[in-house]
């Protein structure tokens, strides 16, 4: 997909951020906005989006640590990755991914209904925020979300404004997202009427779609929350309407 690959420059309220483009074979319909994990837009988001790509979504991964001046971590630097996500807030996700919905209407012709936010680790956090405060977005879908029930950016006391329909994933040994918060999820999104399914995945910790990271990779589970997230995507949004 190297010739269907690139990076552009999309302005936000906070000056420019780089946003790495993966486009499908065919005119695009529609369109994902894949929100990274802790550790930036690495080869693994990257490769996310051209999965998305293939699949006939226009996918859009923008660099929400462009306001820091870093571009991407390595794995092992967890703790550094740790202080970077904890000070970008519920302002800064909205400001980026609205950047991004603007530049899909503007540039790509493409309706807000017409777009979901895909996020990973951090950026399922991310993804679920934005949910809470983009009334016209198509979609949602969070894998291994941190921080959405309990922490210092946890936006679930907002579950009422969610209007887009959601899809999240998250492993049973996640310790990061521990069973009194998946319940926590289920019952305010219950009580909001959001249309949404929440799956568990038995044997699977944090990051078990990363095939990058081996171990942390369950192949049955991402295969399974692969599929379950195509099926939902293409239910919510149509190829070629």
């Amino acid at each position: 997909m190297q010739d269907q690959t690139r990076w552009i420059t999309v302005q936000t309220a906070a000056g420019p951020m780089q946003t790495y483009v993966a486009r499908p074979a065919a005119p695009a319909t529609r369109a994902i906005i894949v929100l990274q994990e802790a550790f930036g837009v690495n080869a693994h988001i990257q490769d996310i989006a051209q999965r998305f790509a293939r699949q006939g979504f226009l996918a859009l991964a923008p660099d929400l640590f462009h306001r820091s001046g870093t571009r991407e971590l390595a794995y092992a630097q967890h703790s550094e990755a740790v202080a970077l996500i904890s000070q970008i807030g519920s302002p800064a996700i909205l400001e980026d991914v609205q950047a991004v919905l603007e530049h899909l209407e503007t540039a790509e012709h493409l309706e807000a209904g017409r777009i979901a936010v895909v996020g990973f680790c951090f950026g399922g956090r991310a993804a679920f925020t934005a949910a809470t405060r983009l009334p016209h977005l198509g979609a949602a879908v969070v894998f291994y979300g941190p921080g959405i029930a309990a922490g210092p950016h946890a936006t679930l006391g907002d579950a009422n404004a969610i209007c887009a329909p959601l899809l999240l994933h998250v492993g049973a040994d996640d310790h990061t997202i521990p069973p009194e918060q998946v319940s926590a999820i289920d019952r305010a999104l219950q009580a909001a009427g959001v249309r949404f399914s929440q799956h568990v995945y038995s044997g699977a910790g944090h990051a078990f779609l990363c095939d990058a990271r081996p171990a942390m990779y369950r192949e049955a589970a991402a295969t399974q929350a692969w599929q379950r997230t195509l099926d939902f995507l293409n239910a919510e949004f149509p190829l070629g309407r």
